[in-house]
């Protein structure tokens, strides 16, 4: 009787989560298993869900924002360390990120419909409620407080990032030796293919029809892109990014996308969004300070930047 080692092979399945498409990604020697690992990771983002969406009326996030200039609501602690890390990224971006942009009424319109700018009135209006600064944390309480009526904070920018080292991390403590989490473009991957080969993640070159613009051969990595180049509005031959600076109310102009990848898919998001505010320049100034971050800048004339 010769008994064979099962050999590993890779185990996907696609869902919605988030009102995103997700994609879970293991490799395992067992499908059973396997499914019932990959169930775990989506009952996790579910979880994650529920604690942070501001679409969701039952959410800490919702009450926090229903109280506005009213009182603090006391949170999870998970919560309150997610919104800290994010006021914290505010400050390191000089609030080219900002939890509360979330508040900033939707004046700019990205469906195409859109022919001429706002006026500046109206821009100026629309960040009259966003600023990071306003945000008072009480970590004895476990409290959040948003010192302005009209405020509001919302985890868009981070939360997929959030979602898919959870979902990376919980696949891990089961004991899955590699696989992908892809939150929507957002990823955290680990461990490598059933050949022993790294994962290969391809880069969009939307200048190119099927372009790639880099392949990224990872084992133990994190990825995040921002970009203008799937929602975005032309006006008078300038293409305006569905990415509003929170500081001055405009679209991000400039570059077209921002790939940055590194250990955490959150921090990544955080990094990928600033950038895109940021602009070339500023923007590499920034992923200096994080040397186990690197970018892959597409400007908008077509040009590719990696650091």
């Amino acid at each position: 009787f010769i008994s064979f080692a099962q050999s590993d092979f890779t185990l996907q399945r696609d869902t919605i989560l988030m009102g995103s498409k997700f994609q879970i990604t293991i490799v395992t020697p067992d499908s059973a298993v396997g499914n019932l690992q990959i169930d775990q990771a989506i009952a996790e983002i579910v979880r994650i869900e529920n604690l942070i969406s501001e679409w969701r009326s039952h959410t800490q996030v919702s009450e926090i924002n229903r109280q506005a200039g009213k009182q603090a609501v006391k949170v999870d602690k998970e919560l309150f360390d997610l919104t800290k890390r994010a006021i914290a990224y505010s400050q390191m971006t000089n609030g080219a990120f900002d939890v509360s942009i979330a508040a900033m009424d939707k004046i700019w319109v990205f469906d195409g419909t859109m022919t001429e700018k706002p006026t500046e009135q109206a821009i100026q209006k629309s960040i009259a409620n966003v600023g990071y600064q306003h945000i008072i944390l009480d970590s004895v309480a476990s409290t959040i407080f948003l010192a302005r009526e009209g405020m509001k904070i919302g985890f868009g920018s981070i939360g997929k990032g959030y979602a898919a080292d959870k979902g990376r991390e919980l696949l891990q403590a089961q004991g899955v030796k590699a696989g992908i989490v892809n939150a929507s473009g957002d990823m955290a991957l680990w461990g490598t293919q059933p050949n022993r080969k790294p994962w290969r993640i391809g880069i969009n070159n939307p200048f190119k029809r099927h372009g790639i613009a880099k392949i990224l051969k990872l084992k133990e990595a994190a990825i995040a892109t921002s970009g203008s180049y799937e929602k975005y509005a032309e006006i008078d031959n300038i293409r305006y990014s569905h990415i509003i600076n929170p500081t001055t109310g405009y679209p991000a102009t400039g570059l077209t996308s921002v790939t940055v990848y590194g250990p955490s898919a959150e921090f990544a998001n955080a990094l990928s969004t600033s950038i895109m505010v940021l602009g070339l320049h500023e923007g590499k100034k920034l992923i200096k300070r994080f040397p186990h971050y690197k970018i892959i800048i597409i400007t908008d004339k077509g040009k590719i930047i990696k650091r």
